[in-house]
């Protein structure tokens, strides 16, 4: 298993979406996917002016940009936020 799948709440849009992440991916380069993801689905609907933090949804902690995934609590059905 390379890959978890979380769901991912992003409140300045208010959408919510199930996401594959892969578990070497660095939380930064994981938030830039993601924004590229949507915005492919969604023709530029999210473009932030800052770069946004991730958060667990259950702990309100946030992740750290240098952090994998696998370093983190992140598992298969998590629910996160992206402020």
């Amino acid at each position: 298993m390379d890959k978890v799948l979380v769901k991912l709440y992003i409140p300045i849009i208010e959408k919510q979406y199930d996401i594959k992440i892969p578990l070497s991916r660095k939380i930064g380069d994981a938030i830039l996917l993601i924004i590229k993801g949507i915005n492919e689905i969604n023709m530029d609907i999210y473009t932030p002016k800052e770069s946004p933090l991730l958060y667990n949804k259950n702990t309100g902690m946030y992740y750290d940009y240098n952090a994998t995934i696998r370093d983190t609590d992140i598992k298969n059905g998590t629910e996160l936020i992206l402020i």
